[in-house]
């Protein structure tokens, strides 16, 4: 694969210079095309933050993994969840749930070509619509009507502490009625992390320190289908299925000592192998009805998603007291729904009535079978299994009054019902939620508008944080759920002014009487991570300005963003008997992106993002803040529909997490360094009618009740 990929790419640059006259001869041409109007790169709306990227020269190169990290108001911690403005999120991707989180939404969010992202959403407020969380974060992807057979190809290879190679094909046909779209894409990547942390327990004075490296070698195959029939011009059905591959290795390397009272009481040496194969079916059979005089809409979805994870663990310790095991495990995740949405108005001018529900069920198992090669009496079999039923109904209505005053005003209903098995322990429960929310937005002037929102929700546990089985992590520490977990309910409030459109001002508070955070435990040697409930208050205030600028003629796009962040931790440190110096964690974060557009009347595209934030999120406090910067330059040749790219990727200084994590057993300091940095080289060969269309809505919400 990666001689086949080297070749294409000198291919590609040699095709490339032989072009590159007759494309220049053309510029008047091709700059009247690249002149056209476009929206602005950052949108600020009332309820949400939107990322247009689709005409953006940072999609070069890049997957949509990528780009959200890049998306504003985003931001990715060391274990590779994604959050806005510091909280956990759920992720949609053309208004479809999500099943994963953490690292199996970036591996295959890795799968997806940044080149078909049209724009992603950043919904800080959401409506009633969307399930029980706190912000999401909507994917839309591009739709390309136009007739015939078009698609690209696209080859990345890039350059970080290892070499890694990134291919992908697209393809779209679409025929009177009929459209029909096909994704694949095939990563070969290998990526190396460095830690070093000090494990700090209090009750024995024990101070274990750890230095590890990992390397994780990936090779991902996925296809995608989508099949779309237009019935007439109201009526849509069609067929979403996507096929994920997954075959992995890491090897960790870790040695350290432990102490007690300052006096050494071990050394010690860790090698972990890990090994699986990863496969993920998703499908959505879906039926669309779209009035657009009289703007209703009925869409109905039905879905099956299989994810399965089928691999080992083996960890050797070298120490006072040796360890040498395996660990089998063969996850499985299962997910069957139902979900109807409804929009339409009523009457002129009584607004608009959105309503809906869904119907949810899960089947997820966890068997881990523990062999110990020192002592086989320690062998162990542990066959956790998690089932849900969630059934939800909803109602949004909104109106705009004296052609000023924008409102919405929603509220869901979930029941949840479920039962967890780890062997001889079970846990079953069940409960229902209200989650109002509301939205209000005054125009004074075309100039000046003033939005209020308010939102309550509920966070859920992922099914594992429940698994109680005790793992290894790839840092030297352990890690192990807890299946007593609580959900999280939450309040925020948000105001946001703008001025000119251009320029916004908000702020944020948060707040909430529960959640769950980890505490370090110490069992047999090991440092274990175990998730636990906090019954307790937890307020957050955010302040943040941002301006979007189009200037010489709209080629030289500007977004700019700071923030300033307060949470309030004083009621867990008092309950939890820890003597901080400060009961609050105050910083300032922000983020900038550039763009230039047709330099020189060369089609030379120009992009830069630059991002400055601390990694702070419940009782993790940042010792540093981060720099992140990725430049990219791309050189389009119009006539031949090629564009090639060299992308920059925190060359300056190489991104890397230092933070501290307090609970009542104990504080852990981590360092983990990242290896997202280098360089990569894309070609891209498009063929066919590039023309897109903007995605088929599926609320009316983003167009109407304040959304604007």
């Amino acid at each position: 694969m990666k001689l086949l990929l080297s070749s294409l790419g000198l291919l590609s640059t040699t095709l490339l210079l032989a072009q590159s006259t007759q494309d220049t001869i053309k510029s008047k041409e091709i700059e009247s095309v690249t002149l056209v109007a476009k929206k602005p790169t950052v949108q600020s709306k009332a309820d949400r933050t939107v990322f247009n990227v689709e005409n953006s020269s940072i999609l070069a190169g890049n997957t949509t993994w990528d780009i959200v990290r890049m998306t504003p108001l985003v931001s990715i911690d060391n274990n590779d969840n994604v959050r806005a403005e510091g909280e956990s999120v759920t992720v949609y991707i053309n208004d479809r749930k999500s099943v994963f989180t953490g690292k199996e939404l970036k591996e295959y969010l890795k799968t997806i070509p940044a080149d078909n992202l049209m724009k992603i959403e950043v919904i800080t407020s959401p409506s009633s619509r969307y399930e029980a969380t706190g912000a999401v974060i909507n994917i839309v992807l591009k739709k390309r009507d136009d007739e015939g057979l078009k698609g690209s190809i696209s080859l990345t290879n890039t350059q970080n502490t290892k070499n890694n190679q990134y291919g992908s094909l697209n393809l779209n046909y679409h025929k009177k009625n009929f459209t029909q779209t096909f994704g694949g894409s095939y990563g070969d990547n290998i990526f190396i992390t460095q830690n070093f942390s000090v494990n700090t327990i209090y009750d024995t004075k024990t101070v274990k320190n750890i230095d590890a490296e990992s390397i994780f070698k990936n090779k991902n195959p996925s296809v995608s289908s989508t099949s779309e029939f237009e019935l007439n011009d109201k009526n849509n059905v069609g067929l979403v299925l996507e096929y994920y591959q997954g075959k992995r290795n890491s090897t960790s390397n870790s040695e350290g000592t432990t102490y007690i009272d300052n006096v050494l009481q071990d050394t010690f040496v860790q090698d972990m192998t890990k090994s699986s194969v990863a496969k993920t079916l998703g499908s959505n059979l879906f039926y669309k009805y779209y009035d657009k005089e009289k703007n209703k809409i009925l869409d109905v979805n039905l879905g099956i998603n299989y994810d399965s994870d089928n691999g080992n663990t083996i960890f050797n310790e070298t120490a006072l007291i040796p360890n040498f095991y395996r660990i089998d495990s063969y996850n499985q995740t299962r997910n069957y729904y139902v979900k109807v949405d409804y929009t339409t108005p009523l009457g002129k001018n009584g607004g608009t009535l959105e309503v809906g529900g869904k119907i949810d069920f899960n089947n997820n198992v966890i068997p881990n079978n523990y062999f110990d090669f020192l002592n086989n009496t320690n062998n162990a079999i542990s066959d956790f299994r998690y089932k849900d039923n969630i059934n939800s109904l909803y109602f949004t209505y909104s109106k705009t009054f004296f052609e000023k005053l924008e409102t919405r005003i929603g509220l869901r209903y979930e029941h949840i019902d479920y039962k967890i098995n780890e062997n001889a322990n079970e846990r079953k429960n069940s409960y229902g939620t209200f989650m109002p929310n509301l939205l209000l937005k005054y125009a004074f002037s075309p100039n000046y508008d003033l939005s209020l929102t308010y939102n309550h929700s509920l966070w859920r546990p992922w099914y594992s944080e429940f698994n109680p089985f005790v793992l290894p992590g790839n840092n030297g520490m352990y890690y192990r759920g807890n299946m007593d977990l609580l959900p999280n309910p939450s309040d925020r409030v948000v105001l946001k002014f703008g001025l000119f459109k251009k320029y916004f001002l908000s702020a944020r508070y948060m707040f909430t009487d529960q959640d769950y955070w980890n505490k370090f435990v110490e069992e047999d040697g090991k440092t274990i991570s175990v998730s636990e409930n906090f019954k307790g208050k937890v307020e957050k205030f955010y302040l943040f300005a941002n301006t979007n600028q189009n200037l010489f003629k709209n080629k030289l796009n500007v977004n700019f963003g700071i923030g300033w962040y307060y949470i309030d931790n004083s009621d867990f440190n008092r309950k939890n008997g820890l003597n901080q110096e400060n009961n609050y964690i105050s910083y300032i974060g922000g983020s900038t992106n550039l763009s230039y557009t047709n330099l020189f009347n060369k089609n030379i595209n120009i992009s830069g993002w630059f991002s400055v934030d601390n990694q702070n999120y419940g009782n993790s406090v940042a010792n540093k803040y981060n720099f992140f910067h990725n430049i990219s330059v791309t050189k389009i040749f119009p006539n031949s529909q090629i564009e090639t790219s060299l992308q920059l990727m925190n060359i300056f200084k190489r991104p890397s997490v230092d933070n501290t994590t307090y609970s009542s057993t104990g504080m852990i300091r981590n360092y983990n360094k990242w290896d997202w940095y280098g360089f990569s080289l894309t070609f891209v060969k498009r063929f066919g009618n590039q023309k897109v269309k903007e995605n088929t809505k599926t609320d009316v919400e983003k167009n109407s009740g304040g959304s604007k």
